[in-house]
């Protein structure tokens, strides 16, 4: 529980200070097997939990698009297929050497044009108000620190009317489900971890850590706390994963009401292309120009 001066890493309690690196123990441990672990923990179903992830997102050519915690680029290569050569994907990972794996990864599927690279602490995002359409992080926001500062720094980076989506491993629904479902995380996963990864211990952390993290109703609440509107879930494979869902609106019912002023008054001139770039840095949809 965090206190202030303590948090806790797994089930244990440590100083503030000292989960990032311990956190960046685990991931530097795990980097070169990261897809391996990700298949472990998921029986190779959160292939289809990113694409389900991706769907919600309603990301689209032309959008801008920070992907963090990315780990090996799985969603960031997908997003870039949908941006298309239009918009951008920043690819961002407090850890090194989870960014280098992500990027030789991208570089070697020849995706290179519209991605950018940076290594950035989620809790203090260093881009600008207004800057993205879509702010994704994948199984990572359970690692981080302060998740309420996370979840604010996410927010100011969005646009109006931009979407944050958060795809994490979570409660489970059914007694059935959790009991098995403990048993296969404390028992059968760190042993395959030592014997795939000789690394019992970044595994087990892993799981207690999906326990520590807040589960759906929680989690919604914090993003409300944080300003998102529209704050929904969806669960997956009965609650093990859920996807979290919010809106920025700061400014963006101002932003549909000079739109829709433009679009028919000043009959989509260039006018409404300017108010539309200085709200929100894109052009107006309406415009005969775009």
């Amino acid at each position: 529980m965090e206190n202030g001066k303590t948090t806790h890493f797994g089930f244990k309690d440590v100083p503030l200070g000292d989960k990032v690196g311990l956190v960046k123990g685990v991931f530097d441990s795990v980097a070169d097997k990261y897809d391996l672990m990700n298949d472990l923990m998921s029986f190779g179903v959160h292939r289809i939990w990113k694409r389900i992830a991706i769907t919600l997102s309603h990301v689209r050519n032309g959008d801008r698009v920070l992907d963090l915690a990315g780990g090996t680029g799985d969603l960031s290569g997908l997003y870039s297929r949908r941006v298309g050569g239009e918009g951008e994907v920043i690819l961002a990972d407090i850890n090194a050497a989870m960014l280098r794996q992500g990027r030789d990864r991208l570089i070697d599927q020849g995706i290179v044009s519209n991605i950018g690279y940076a290594q950035v602490n989620a809790e203090n995002l260093p881009f600008q108000e207004n800057s993205f359409d879509c702010v994704c992080i994948a199984f990572g926001l359970r690692n981080v620190t302060n998740k309420d500062a996370a979840l604010r720094s996410m927010f100011e980076v969005l646009k109006p009317g931009g979407r944050v989506i958060i795809l994490e491993f979570s409660h489970p629904k059914g007694e059935l489900l959790r009991k098995g479902y403990d048993f296969y995380s404390f028992k059968i996963l760190p042993t395959l971890g030592k014997i795939m990864a000789d690394d019992a211990d970044s595994y087990q952390y892993l799981a207690e850590s999906i326990r520590m993290h807040p589960d759906q109703e929680n989690l919604k609440k914090m993003m409300e706390a944080a300003a998102f509107e529209r704050c929904e879930y969806f669960n997956l494979s009965h609650g093990i994963v859920a996807v979290h869902r919010g809106i920025n609106f700061k400014g963006f019912l101002i932003l549909c009401f000079f739109q829709r002023f433009c679009l028919r008054f000043l009959k989509t001139d260039s006018t409404a292309c300017w108010i539309s770039i200085l709200m929100s840095g894109r052009i107006c949809s309406h415009c005969p120009g775009k």
